[in-house]
């Protein structure tokens, strides 16, 4: 990389991707400002953080949806630097972070002004880049999709990522029994330190007999599954008669057969849902998922009830090797990218 120097009038600089594929190669390249529209507000960006459909657009496989920016990054920190027409619950200089269709991966970002949180009490600015994505996809799923409640059982895979450190958290908190799968030591150690109550290493248990066998046969109320197609009869298995199967990934595949008479004799229901692709405004929205995020969830983040799990803090142009790590696995919680002081020029290189 070169020495640090501003970027031109009117220009920023971003992470732009230079050759799509496994690995891509990025740029920490000028572009041009973005203008904050009408409802919108322009953030001037602390930090982002990683998410694997990140990796996947990166790829080539997951474009932005219809509007939104083709830069990475969909979650940001940082201080609003200006407000377009009809914007009147934030000022310029407000300190916030904001659930993003695209664009985090830079100086700036544009925003619909209602998918803008304010900054928590007692969570610095780079740290509360790794917040609106996994509060508002374990919110909307756990909470208003499959309807969370006290003394139920809540089934996480994935536990230590930055979905599963923030859902074992939120579930705890409303009184359910909190169980997680994860392949390594120091995960597990993690899930339970931060409340889970049975941890299954799914690389040598059976998770749908250790599940039966620690609820004495109960199973799981609601399955938060990252896996897909890999999962699914399984996942069936290990469900409580009437519970509920989220499925918010595809890690392991999209296609594979179902035992419909297993689903019906259980009641159960299965319900697959993406954040990204909602509307920004409307039922089920992205504006009313923040707002209830906002008035649910941000105070047991501002009580340190709940708390932003990080593994690390990687400056942004460096961001290979932050999509390296989430690669390769092995992280605890969420990837932040800080933005530099000021742009530096030169290929970020390959992404793994």
């Amino acid at each position: 990389m070169l020495s640090p120097r501003p970027a031109t009038l009117g220009r920023m600089w971003a992470v732009t991707v230079e050759q799509a594929g496994s690995p891509a190669t990025y740029c920490w390249a000028e572009v041009a400002d973005p203008v904050a529209g009408p409802g919108e507000v322009l953030i001037q960006v602390a930090a982002s953080a990683v998410n694997r459909a990140d990796l996947l657009q990166a790829a080539g496989h997951y474009p932005p949806p219809p509007g939104a920016s083709e830069i990475l990054g969909m979650e940001c920190s940082g201080t609003i630097a200006a407000v377009g027409a009809g914007v009147i619950d934030w000022q310029v200089g407000d300190q916030v972070c904001a659930l993003l269709a695209g664009g985090g991966y830079a100086e700036l970002v544009a925003v619909p002004a209602v998918q803008v949180l304010p900054l928590p009490q007692g969570i610095d600015l780079v740290t509360a880049a790794a917040l609106p994505e996994v509060t508002c996809t374990v919110w909307s799923n756990l909470a208003m999709t499959a309807g969370l409640r006290a003394r139920q059982v809540v089934l996480i895979h994935g536990g230590s990522s930055g979905i599963g450190t923030m859902a074992i958290q939120v579930a705890r908190q409303e009184g359910a029994t909190v169980a997680v799968t994860a392949s390594r030591h120091t995960a597990l150690d993690a899930c339970r330190e931060l409340g889970a109550h049975i941890t299954i290493d799914y690389t040598k248990q059976d998770f749908v007999e250790e599940l039966l066998a620690a609820t004495d046969g109960h199973g799981a109320d609601i399955i938060l599954d990252l896996v897909g197609a890999k999962y699914l009869q399984r996942n069936i298995s290990a469900l409580a008669d009437g519970g509920r199967l989220v499925i918010i990934g595809m890690m392991g595949g999209t296609t594979t057969e179902l035992n419909i008479n297993t689903l019906l004799r259980k009641r159960a229901g299965i319900i697959a849902t993406a954040l990204r692709s909602r509307p920004v405004s409307g039922p089920g929205s992205k504006a009313d998922i923040v707002a209830e995020v906002r008035q649910r969830l941000w105070p047991m983040i501002e009580s340190g009830d709940v708390k932003p799990v990080v593994d690390t803090v990687i400056d942004l142009p460096d961001v290979a090797s932050a999509h390296r790590r989430m690669a390769e696995g092995g992280h605890i919680g969420k990837i932040v990218l800080q933005v530099p002081k000021s742009g530096t020029a030169g290929s970020t290189g390959p992404s793994q």
